[in-house]
């Protein structure tokens, strides 16, 4: 007595949901990195035909409203050099850090005299050697 089940298992596989969903996942993350914004504080740099590449230790912004920014933070001018040394602190590598001042090109040079000027104190107080960089465009 042979007897036969009337229902079978069925043992393939349906991909379709599946590649429905990685192409759904694969959007999602092509949309949200192009949302990503790399320099926070949006300037207008100063334009240049040298190109000098160093590992910034500290990024400072002054915008066109005149504006202390040490990495994303504001910061008052009087405070300007201890953030920079707070900062520069922070990085591990407090003898020789590079600090880059990202200047909006309308404003005046004493901004970015004070922001080298601050760094010069330090170096002077803490006898170290950090560097002062103008992150500048290129000409087009």
């Amino acid at each position: 007595m042979a007897l036969k089940r009337r229902n079978q298992r069925r043992v393939d596989f349906n991909s379709s949901s599946m590649s429905d969903l990685v192409f759904l996942l694969l959007i999602f993350f092509m949309l949200t990195s192009t949302l990503v914004a790399p320099n926070a504080i949006k300037l207008l740099l100063p334009q240049s035909n040298s190109r000098t590449m160093a590992k910034q230790t500290v990024t400072v912004y002054i915008n066109e409203k005149m504006d202390y920014f040490v990495g994303e933070r504001k910061v008052a001018e009087n405070q300007l050099q201890s953030e920079i040394l707070l900062e520069l602190n922070k990085s591990g590598n407090s003898s020789e850090g590079t600090v880059v001042v990202r200047s909006d090109k309308n404003v005046p040079v004493q901004y970015v005299v004070n922001v080298i000027d601050a760094v010069n104190n330090i170096n002077n107080d803490t006898h170290q050697n950090h560097k002062v960089l103008l992150a500048t465009s290129s000409k087009k």
